[in-house]
Parts: structure tokens; C-alpha cells; sequence
């Protein structure tokens, strides 16, 4: 019997591991293998290890964990049953005083020819994270309604050469034209690529030179264990989680973009490390 079984070793899980091993707790991560942001070159904004490869932070991570006690299984969850009984595709069965989901989610974006093949490199969603690094280049941005003006807004402050593509609906708004960023509205039919790098956006036969682009993809979170154990989900169709990562389901927690699409890598593993120490002392407290 474990006392928790965290499914997903993404930030937040290693950092939930993290924690309840030091707290001495017996813990497995599950772990299918499939990390949101494996295409990019680097994680960024995490203080101390900005620009980190992905893959490694999380090498790193498991390594410190494994040295506290916790137990890494490659493998995928299959299903938990109440209790906790937790299947997993190898053949295997753990069973659980508590459970912690930290599966993240999937960005589904823009069907527009070329978009995908570029994700990660030089077509991104988020300013924070790669922002400076295509910083004073042509940028453009792919999105439609007030959350296309909002992300062209906001990428205005790594470049003075922003345009906004919005598709063949532009919302009408003056700060666009006052903060320089041009707008081209119609249906996005491609991205032009050459020598495996962006070179520009086209609209209606148009090829607008450009070297990244940002865009809002649909993030679809992987909550599938969540919503079988019954969790209550948020009106924006996410699972609920209170201020600590508790669902409510009782025993059973959350944490990372799972629950919050807007959490970084940093914010994250934040988020694992309170959940986990919050459980532990449910735990102490029985």
C-alpha cells in the first residue's frame, strides 16, 4: 500500500513527489511519457534554470526524487477505481491511501497547413515563455475575437513589428492602431516555410513576411482518471480544485495544467509542492 500514487511526472508530479518524500511518505510516480512541452528548446521564466531543456529538468527532477524513496514506473494509468486501486497497462495493480493527478493537457491548434510542424520552435502560444527569445523580430499573431487583440497587445512588448491576423471577423480595436500593430484580416490558407524556418504568414495570397507567431490553440485537458473518480468540473469545463489542489472527490488531488491552463513550468511545480504538503497534512491529521 502506498500512501500516494501521483500519476503524471511533469513538474508539478516531481515536485509533489519531491515533497512527500522528504516527508518519508512511500510514494510511485506513473508516468506514460508524454510531456506537453517536449518540442520546446528550453524552459524559461524558472529561476535558476532558465533555458533548461525540458527533457533534462524533468532527468534532474527524477533523480532527486528517486534519492528520497519515491518510486519512478514508466507506464500508463489505465483507470483507478475508489480506494484507490490504480490499473496500469503493464499488467500492474497500486494501491493508494491518496491520489494526485498531475496529467497536464494537449494544445489543439489551428488547423492551417504548416502550423503544426512548426509547433514549439517558431510558432508558440505563450510571450512569457518565448517571447524573449524571438524578441525584435516580425512577429504575427494567429487568433481570433478579444483573444486574438489580447495576445497581440500583450506581444507588442517583445517587438515594435507586430501584426495581428485575426481571421475574416476582426474585432474593431483602437489600441491595436495606437500601439502600431497592424491588422490583415482573412482566412490564414498557410505558413510559408524555407530551410526548415518561418518565413511568413499567407492571407488570401498574400505571404506577409514573418519570422514566429503566436497563436491560441484550444487546450484540452488529459482529465479523463479525474472525471471517471466523478470530480466536479468548472464552468470552463476544467476540474475543480480548491486553493490547495483538493477535488471533490475526497482523497483525491490535482495540480498543474491539468486543473490550470495558465500555469508555467514554474507555477507548476508550485502547485505540485502545496498540494503535496496539504495532503501530508490530511494525512497527519487523518
Amino acid at each position: 500500500m502506498y500512501d500516494v500514487v501521483i500519476v503524471g511526472a511533469g513538474p508539478a508530479g516531481l515536485s509533489a513527489a519531491l515533497v512527500l518524500g522528504r516527508a518519508r511518505r512511500k510514494v510511485a510516480v506513473v508516468d506514460a511519457g508524454e510531456p506537453r512541452n517536449a518540442r520546446a528548446s528550453g524552459v524559461h521564466g524558472f529561476l535558476s534554470r532558465d533555458g533548461m531543456p525540458p527533457g533534462e529538468l524533468l532527468a534532474v527532477g527524477r533523480v532527486e526524487v528517486a534519492g528520497y524513496g519515491v518510486e519512478i514506473i514508466e507506464d500508463k494509468v489505465l483507470a483507478v477505481e475508489p480506494g484507490f486501486e490504480v490499473r496500469l497497462a503493464g499488467g500492474r495493480t497500486l494501491d493508494a491511501r491518496r491520489l494526485v493527478v498531475t496529467t497536464g493537457l494537449r494544445d489543439e491548434l489551428p488547423d492551417i497547413p504548416g502550423l503544426a510542424e512548426r509547433w514549439g520552435s517558431d510558432v508558440v502560444v505563450c510571450p512569457y515563455c518565448h517571447g524573449y527569445e524571438v524578441r525584435d523580430q516580425p512577429l504575427g499573431v494567429v487568433a481570433t475575437g478579444e483573444h486574438g487583440v489580447f495576445k497581440a497587445l500583450l506581444v507588442r512588448n517583445w517587438s515594435d513589428d507586430v501584426v495581428h491576423f485575426p481571421g475574416p471577423d476582426p474585432v474593431a480595436d483602437d489600441r491595436l492602431a495606437e500601439r502600431g500593430i497592424e491588422v490583415v484580416p482573412g482566412e490564414v490558407t498557410r505558413l510559408v516555410v524555407e530551410r526548415d524556418r518561418l518565413t511568413g504568414v499567407e492571407v488570401a495570397g498574400r505571404v506577409v513576411p514573418r519570422r514566429a507567431v503566436f497563436v491560441n490553440p484550444t487546450f484540452v485537458p488529459a482529465d479523463g482518471l479525474l472525471t471517471s473518480l466523478g470530480c466536479e468540473l468548472t464552468d470552463e469545463g476544467f476540474v475543480r480544485t480548491d486553493e490547495v489542489g483538493r477535488t471533490s472527490v475526497p482523497g483525491v488531488w490535482a495540480a498543474g495544467n491539468v486543473v490550470d491552463p495558465m500555469l508555467q513550468v514554474i507555477t507548476s511545480a508550485g502547485a505540485g509542492s502545496l498540494a503535496a504538503a496539504m495532503l501530508n497534512t490530511e494525512l497527519v491529521l487523518g
